[in-house]
């Protein structure tokens, strides 16, 4: 997968989901060179910023986007690794802030 489609990708589940993606373009690089070096190492799309099994079907919950995201934004304005925001998030007003990891810990490799 290329920059161009990684970029694409999180780009058009922003759009699909109503998100919008992180405007540090800094940040926003790093993740999708995450999601792209996970994608080159395993295969699939793994989040960025989570330690993987190396297997999708122990992983799938930390595909990108991960099954926490929506939870995440609902209660935080943005996903865990900041890389989705919530449509009506005021980045002039907020600061993305940490979140508590929600995946259980039986999950963790």
């Amino acid at each position: 997968m290329s920059s161009m489609n990684a970029s694409q990708f999180v780009e058009n589940v922003a759009s699909r989901r109503r998100w919008v993606l992180n405007k540090d373009q800094d940040f926003l690089s790093m993740l999708v060179e995450g999601l792209e070096a996970n994608y080159d190492r395993l295969g699939y799309l793994q989040c960025p910023c989570r330690l993987s099994w190396d297997d999708r079907e122990k992983d799938k919950d930390i595909v990108c986007p991960c099954v926490y995201a929506q939870a995440d934004i609902d209660e935080y304005g943005h996903c865990f690794c900041s890389l989705f925001f919530d449509g009506e998030y005021d980045f002039s007003k907020n600061e993305p802030t940490s979140i508590p990891e929600r995946r259980p810990e039986n999950l963790f490799p």
